[in-house]
């Protein structure tokens, strides 16, 4: 029905046919997938994304070219075999070449490097293009082979799940995006090239005429899949994460464990943490442990370092039992200095809480084990993991000087803990404030002059005991640290960085409030009742500040809102400091000890705040959103899945409903358009419509398509045939009666093949 074609190779043509190729696209989509985990998870997702999308577009390049060396080996297995062997020496070099370049000033090799989960080793990009040389040639080759030449269901299907057994091994989850598209295109891969015996059973269907089936099941199969209710699992990579028990592949880990005395950012509480086993813990209560105090923030970079105040050392002892707080944190000294100084006690008020005293809070035992060594990790780390309100460390399996810093923390001197140490904490439970006496005798401390106030106390203290009576005194022990430092808490622990829109926010929550704890209170909860979100996969912009997440994100995990909460703190008036430990809230038996009712891993890192309240001391703070609000903020893949499988669902039904109208739409706009367009664009498009309408290929003459269509559905459009023979063949002038010829012939055929298509059951299609 076409003039004979005078050139057999045409370039456009070609390109189009080989570009569009779907094998070609199914291997970029498997490689963009792969070269996103294989991105630098330090910083912003966007980062991973541009590397995944550079990555695919130079598939495209080198996958083209090596499925047009593939194309050569199967018409000459000879010279293609040789062609594809200088290409494979080619990519090995290069290979080579990359792992030697990111060898240099790396402390492992390439293949320990592959092998290691990525949030365990420093981001290495020469590492990162090996591997992307050496799957780029491994998955064009096996993707072309066992579509292309041997089709192999069950070897695909291998090759599919390559990307998931990577990310899966890793504890990552694959973006929604990419898990939905990589379904789909292996679905829509092995049935576009199914490969169906030849038998009397067997009607074989074009390509061509099977596409919207083949369209219409992949929309099905994403939106089911996706929407289907699935389980929610917990992953178990207790054993994963004990295979390998080199030092090397470690100290990621343990500087992040020992780092809580240098720096402090959010990085470490974001993101994808290895979930590693720290502690096992007995205790009645949920606990923070806390492993390092930091005093300076910096707004430039939104990080935390500790000051001289977090450092000095109050006590050392070489016995293992050492005092680190006081049962009722400042106000045991005070009660006490009223009990020997009678008009201390008078000009302070405190005469009528001497009788009765105060309500004393319960004090428990917290044991804590260490459980570093049987996670594989050969160091531990140099403090001691400190529970809030703990008054004394009376046991420790360490042998060797230890000391507790002015932070109210504890060290190791000389030498670390080991990573199986045993400790064993007293702590006050966390009721102090629930007692109305309580509250009442910090808030009457409050009202007077806090600095003479102190003074005075050590006043009392120093002509009330000898140094002897002084040194075995808990009380006044906790209570000399505060003395000691409260200048330097009024300097450094105030500063705010001067933040007007801090200072507007503090003052306006804390307006007419006369008490730190009340305020503290109210500053705690104003992050609970004012849309903020947490949300560990959460990526900071270069810049943000804590200022940001206040006013413009609301958006991050427990650092942003303890670092939003002294700052703020601060600005009310209230000393305050970060804090970075970890939370003690997991219940559940130890796998080590079995006496233990609670685990520690490295997924519960956490950073909270710590105000310094007047006629109390310091005291913990918990503004990070929590249980519900946490999961609301972080959503599993389960529930992205849905998600995306509600937008796929939408999608598919709207493709769906354009399906089965397009080809009624289409025939009413061909109808519409024929008296607007010439004579001759009419016959030549109703004929291509009467040969796609009834699968008439190009290699039939004209009278051929004319005979398939009589005998087909009775239709005779003989005349249209000889109109169209006339005008591209006879190369005729046609006139307007030859425009009603072509559209007359053209309904005629379309009203008899519905019809035969209703009679017979036939489901091809009509466009």
């Amino acid at each position: 029905m076409e003039k004979t074609k005078t050139n057999n190779f045409r370039l456009r043509s070609f390109l189009l046919r080989t570009m569009i190729d779907p094998v070609l696209w199914y291997t970029v989509l498997v490689m963009t997938a792969l070269m996103f985990h294989y991105r630098d998870h330090e910083k912003v997702d966007n980062h991973g994304y541009i590397l995944a999308l550079g990555c695919g577009a130079a598939t495209f390049v080198i996958g083209w070219l090596l499925f047009r060396i593939f194309d050569f080996m199967q018409k000459r297995h000879l010279l293609g075999f040789l062609l594809y062997s200088a290409v494979g020496v080619c990519f090995a070099y290069s290979f080579r070449t990359a792992i030697n370049w990111g060898q240099e000033d790396y402390p492992i090799t390439w293949g320990l490097w592959f092998l290691t989960p990525q949030d365990s080793v420093d981001y290495n990009f020469m590492f990162t293009m090996a591997f992307y040389i050496l799957f780029t040639v491994f998955m064009c080759s096996v993707i072309y082979y066992f579509t292309r030449v041997r089709y192999r269901i069950f070897m695909n299907f291998l090759i599919f799940i390559i990307p998931f057994a990577i990310y899966g091994k890793e504890y990552e989850k694959m973006p929604t995006l990419f898990i939905i598209l990589l379904a789909v295109g292996y679905i829509l891969l092995m049935v576009y090239y199914r490969q169906l015996k030849d038998n009397e059973d067997t009607l074989f269907v074009s390509r061509r005429r099977s596409w919207k089936t083949i369209a219409v099941y992949a929309v099905i199969f994403a939106s089911a899949a996706a929407l289907f209710p699935k389980p929610a699992i917990e992953a178990d990579r207790t054993t994963l994460e004990t295979l390998i028990n080199a030092d090397i592949l470690t100290d990621k880990l343990n500087n992040m464990l020992n780092v809580f005395r240098d720096t402090s950012d959010g990085q470490r509480f974001r993101g994808n943490i290895r979930t590693v086993n720290i502690y096992e813990a007995s205790s009645a209560d949920d606990l923070h442990l806390k492993m390092g105090t930091y005093s300076t923030y910096y707004f430039d970079n939104d990080s935390w370092k500790p000051d001289d105040i977090d450092l000095y050392y109050r006590q050392k002892t070489t016995d293992n039992n050492i005092a680190i707080g006081s049962p009722m944190g400042l106000a045991d000294a005070f009660l006490e200095a009223a009990s020997l100084d009678s008009e201390y006690a008078e000009k302070y008020g405190l005469t009528k809480y001497l009788k009765d005293g105060l309500d004393v809070p319960e004090q428990r035992t917290v044991s804590i084990y260490t459980v570093l060594g049987s996670s594989g990790l050969s160091n531990a780390y140099d403090m001691a993991p400190v529970p809030q309100n703990a008054v004394r460390m009376s046991a420790c399996s360490k042998r060797g000087t230890i000391a507790t810093l002015s932070g109210g923390t504890v060290s190791s001197v000389g030498s670390n803990f080991d990573n199986s140490e045993r400790f064993r904490f007293e702590y006050s439970a966390d009721t102090f404030f629930n007692s109305a006496k309580n509250r009442e005798f910090v808030n009457n401390l409050a009202k007077y002059d806090y600095e003479q106030l102190l003074t005075d106390t050590e006043e009392v203290f120093e002509s009330s005991k000898t140094d002897e009576e002084l040194d075995s005194d808990d009380a006044y022990g906790y209570f000399r640290n505060d003395y000691l430092y409260y200048d330097k808490y009024c300097d450094l622990l105030l500063e705010y960085g001067d933040n007007k829109r801090i200072k507007e926010l503090a003052d306006q929550l804390t307006d007419g409030i006369d008490n730190d704890f009340e305020k503290a209170r109210l500053l705690e909860r104003y992050f609970y009742n004012n849309n903020y979100v947490y949300n560990l996969g959460y990526k900071k912009k270069k810049g943000e500040n804590a200022e940001d997440f206040i006013f413009e994100t609301k958006t991050g995990v427990c650092y942003e809102y303890a670092t939003a909460m002294v700052l703020l703190a601060r600005a009310a008036g209230i000393p305050a400091r970060y804090c970075a430990g970890y939370n003690m809230n997991q219940r559940a038996n130890g796998i080590i000890n079995d006496n233990t009712n609670y685990i520690v891993t490295t997924k519960d890192a956490h950073g909270y705040p710590q105000l310094y309240i007047k006629g109390y001391g310091w005291m913990d703070f918990e503004p990070t959103i929590t249980d519900a609000n946490i999961r609301k903020g972080s959503k599993t893949a389960t529930d992205m899945l849905s998600r995306a499988g509600l937008i796929i669902l939408i999608g598919g039904l709207i493709v769906l409903l354009f399906v089965l109208v397009y080809p009624w739409l289409s025939h009413k706009i061909f109808i519409f358009m024929s008296g607007r367009r010439s004579p001759e664009a009419v016959i030549k498009a109703a004929i291509q419509r009467i040969c796609r309408i009834y699968d008439i290929e190009n290699v039939n003459t004209s009278s051929e398509a004319a005979s398939i269509v009589r005998s087909t559905s009775g239709a005779d459009i003989s005349d249209a045939v000889e109109v169209f023979d006339r005008a591209f063949y006879g190369e005729e002038k046609l006139g307007e009666s030859d425009r009603e010829t072509a559209v007359r012939a053209y309904i005629c055929a379309y009203n008899a093949y519905k019809e035969t298509k209703k009679g017979r059951g036939i489901t091809n299609r009509i466009t």
